[in-house]
């Protein structure tokens, strides 16, 4: 068991890491294709539904079709997306292959890897433990993204000032992204029967893999994708792109913006720990995030660089306290062998929110007087996230808070 929290551990650093990289140069190389910001936006809202869609199918079987199959399934369309979108320029290839295939824009997760991998651990240790292990996981995750993105945008900057041209250097990231897709299909292959969940005679009814569960995995489901909504609006890669366009930063300096973000952001999951141990789940989850998002409508309305550096930094060093807390609540709130699908079934909620406003953001961009507009409606619907989240469920509480 010890080697399968291993093995999850290091496929989530892989992951993340190829996840941070790509979404820095990830809209700077489109624009250098060729694509306008309409475009950009309206390819990166495809991608995410495109994902949603297939990692519905793949989490919501995984406990029946086993677990660790689909995690291989996941890896080979990440290989493959970041193949097809190294070989073609082209509109349409490319947007079949971000609707088939695996790939972030955001630095974020994405596909059915997140869902499956917290469900196996949660299965490898115990309830007093799952909080704790959840904010390591997301510290690596956080720590690999932030490193991703240092490198990924300085090493563009150093092909940059070789000689190299602007779509060569992206180009060349995308085929690290692939690359990071096969590794992850090595590794799981490394995976034991540990992490399948012990087979149980299916007599219930069940929808989308839930059964007593379900009104409130859906109930949360709905929550969840209001909030994702609301961060789609300022996925990494188009954030960096307002950095660009707003004050001119280059991908290195990029780079090394969202380094510092996600190691803040990596450091907050952690200390979110022994906020919950004190305060209980949904308390940290509500009021760590209100805060947060009040800084993120702050930083369209620093005047220099720096300021708008210094509180987006700032925002990230509280922004990531609700994420293991809520992803440990809600394995905490479900059966076993509903717990692969009540984690996808949130985490496609999330995905189908968080993939439609990106093409809503791209429209924003190409509008002047509405730039900065992204940044309020984001903050403000995820303040209106939280309070909800907290009347419906302040109640509902995990088995170690009873």
């Amino acid at each position: 068991m010890t080697r399968d929290i291993t093995l999850l551990f290091s496929t989530r650093t892989i992951r993340l890491y190829c996840y941070g990289f790509l979404s820095v140069v990830l809209a700077l190389y489109l624009a250098e294709a060729g694509f306008t910001e309409t475009q950009i936006g309206l390819l990166f809202t495809l991608t995410l539904i495109g994902d949603a869609l297939i990692s519905l199918w793949l989490t919501t079987s995984a406990d029946r079709f086993g677990r660790k199959r689909t995690l291989l399934l996941g890896a080979l369309l990440m290989a493959g997306a970041g193949i097809a979108f190294v070989l073609t320029r082209n509109v349409f290839l490319l947007i079949l292959a971000a609707v088939l295939g695996v790939i972030s824009p955001s630095g974020n997760e994405i596909g059915p890897f997140l869902s499956i991998e917290q469900a196996a651990l949660t299965q490898l240790i115990s309830n007093k433990r799952r909080t704790q292990f959840f904010a390591w996981y997301n510290l690596v995750g956080s720590f690999a993204t932030a490193t991703g993105a240092l490198t990924g945008g300085w090493f563009a900057q150093i092909l940059q000032n070789n000689e190299w041209t602007a779509l060569e250097s992206y180009r060349l990231l995308l085929v690290g992204y692939a690359t990071g897709g096969l590794l992850l299909l090595l590794l799981f292959l490394n995976l034991s029967k540990h992490v399948e969940v012990e087979a149980i005679p299916d007599t219930t009814r069940r929808l989308l893999g839930l059964h007593r569960s379900r009104h409130v995995v859906f109930k949360l489901s709905s929550l969840f994708a209001m909030d994702a909504f609301a961060g789609g609006l300022l996925v990494q890669s188009l954030m960096a792109y307002w950095f660009h366009v707003r004050f001119g930063v280059e991908s290195g300096v990029l780079g090394s913006i969202f380094f510092g973000a996600n190691i803040l952001a990596g450091v907050s999951a952690l200390l979110a720990v022994r906020l919950a141990e004190t305060f209980g789940l949904i308390n940290t989850m509500v009021f760590t995030h209100i805060p947060s998002n009040v800084l993120l409508i702050l930083v369209p309305l620093m005047p220099t660089l720096p300021l708008a550096i210094g509180v987006l930094l700032l925002r990230f060093s509280i922004s990531q306290m609700d994420v293991p807390t809520r992803q440990s609540y809600t394995l905490a709130v479900v059966a076993p062998d509903e717990r692969s699908a009540a984690s996808g079934v949130t985490a496609i909620a999330r995905s189908i929110g968080a993939s439609i406003s990106p093409a809503l953001t791209g429209l924003l961009f190409s509008i002047p007087v509405l730039f900065s507009t992204p940044f309020f409606l984001s903050g403000g619907l995820k303040i209106i996230y939280d309070l909800l989240l907290y009347r419906e469920f302040r109640a509902v509480k995990p088995p170690e808070e009873i």
